[in-house]
């Protein structure tokens, strides 16, 4: 292929970046392998919906606002992750982290006498505001989507009233809005605050306030209840979905066989699990879980709307009005890490603030494999710079399959390796 030539715009290709605190920089690295394909040289992004939660809302709206040339996007990225340290994202200073700490410790012992409510995180990340603030240019995402390149670009987070989450889209006129049990989508013009609410992680980071319809509401992070990762881009209007996870499946895998074969001869016994392994599960069940059983759901769904379509070639139907939303076949390519990022974080953690490590050291230790508390929360240029690389290694592995999926406006097969 020349270099001057460029991908199809239909059917539509999405971005679906997902959750998982620092180990975003993992999906930096993946987009700036992609970005340095021939076809995409000087060009704009071949995804004209993005859709991001979490960590994924800060990669998309880098994207987003430089919609217009996709490698400098990704070379923004990488930068930004890769010099990215602790003091950035959250106040790292003992005098800091000891007061939030006695607030703690009086809501906990004095509460039930003279009411709590002091704390509302483990860390101010009031840093994060001004880091962020430089680095993201959010009225380009307004200049992408006037001058025709981006259609969509939504970012989720979870409202703490209601429990819902709420999509706030920024797109051409008439894109699709919804309104379900739990999904809610709005038309917004995104601000850093919408990011940083989706980036917000519970309990670690503090709520953000947002303008909802003529007040105000709180925020967090949007994977609380994006259980449907994958479901926004499908709502917008997407036939072909590019998703970029963070979690190792082989990794994944490997544990639930020790665990199914625990008590075996030739495996030891599991050891009781510290807190600190418990609350990376419980990140885990928030960040990291719900695209492999979303991708599972669009399997299913793309069999059964197959089948349909077959049937009724078959069979006439009587035209009707349909009493739902019109159903498609939807192609997925998913990237995820081949390394165990929890090991890799397993292996620096030493680089985290001195206070806050004293803080992780309390709650016990995990081994290796189970580190993932501190995946999520190590923000360091060494531990990110490491991630940025595994994504480009593990994009550059599948760079052809990659670009054929760009590249190629026809349905595409999905295959087992598609969905690992």
């Amino acid at each position: 292929m020349s270099p001057t030539s460029v991908f199809p715009r239909h059917p539509m290709t999405a971005l679906v970046l997902t959750a998982g605190g620092a180990r975003g920089a993992y999906q930096a690295g993946v987009l700036k392998r992609i970005s340095e394909l021939p076809a995409l040289a000087d060009r704009p992004a071949p995804f004209p919906i993005i859709t991001g939660a979490s960590a994924g809302a800060i990669n998309g709206a880098a994207v987003a606002a430089h919609h217009d040339n996709f490698r400098h996007a990704a070379q923004l990225l990488v930068k930004l992750w890769s010099n990215l340290k602790a003091p950035d994202v959250y106040r790292t200073d003992s005098a800091s982290l000891a007061q939030n700490a006695g607030r703690l410790a009086m809501d906990f012992t004095l509460g039930g006498l003279i009411g709590a409510g002091r704390v509302q995180s483990l860390v101010d990340s009031t840093p994060l505001f001004g880091f962020l603030g430089k680095h993201l240019q959010l009225e380009g995402i307004r200049r992408s989507v006037r001058d025709g390149g981006l259609y969509a670009f939504a970012v989720t987070a979870t409202g703490y009233h209601s429990g819902r989450a709420f999509t706030f889209i920024e797109g051409k006129d008439g894109h699709p809005l919804w309104n379900k049990s739990r999904r809610v989508a709005l038309r917004a013009e995104l601000t850093l605050p919408h990011i940083l609410a989706s980036a917000a992680i519970p309990i670690v980071f503090p709520p953000v306030e947002l303008p909802l319809g003529g007040s105000t509401a709180y925020f967090g992070d949007g994977a609380m209840r994006l259980i449907t990762p994958l479901s926004p881009a499908i709502r917008l209007g997407a036939e072909r979905l590019l998703a970029i996870g963070v979690r190792c499946q082989e990794s994944a895998d490997s544990l639930l066989r020790s665990e199914l074969s625990a008590g075996e001869d030739f495996v030891s016994e599991l050891k009781r699990p510290p807190l600190s392994q418990i609350c990376g599960t419980l990140m885990n069940a928030i960040f990291l879980d719900h695209l492999d059983a979303d991708l599972d759901h669009l399997k299913r769904m793309n069999a059964f709307v197959a089948a349909y379509q077959k049937l009724a070639a078959s069979v006439p139907v009587m035209p009707s009005e349909p009493d739902h939303e019109p159903m498609r076949t939807v192609s997925p390519l998913v990237i995820s890490p081949s390394a165990d990022i929890a090991i890799i974080a397993k292996t620096l953690e030493h680089r985290m603030p001195r206070s806050v490590r004293y803080l992780m050291d309390g709650l016990g230790t995990p081994d290796a494999q189970s580190a993932d508390l501190t995946s999520f929360l190590l923000f360091d240029s060494a531990f990110t710079r490491e991630l940025v690389q595994l994504g480009y290694r593990d994009a550059a592995q599948r760079i052809d399959e990659i670009e054929a999926f760009l590249r190629d406006p026809a349905p595409v097969r999905v295959t087992e390796t598609q969905v690992a």
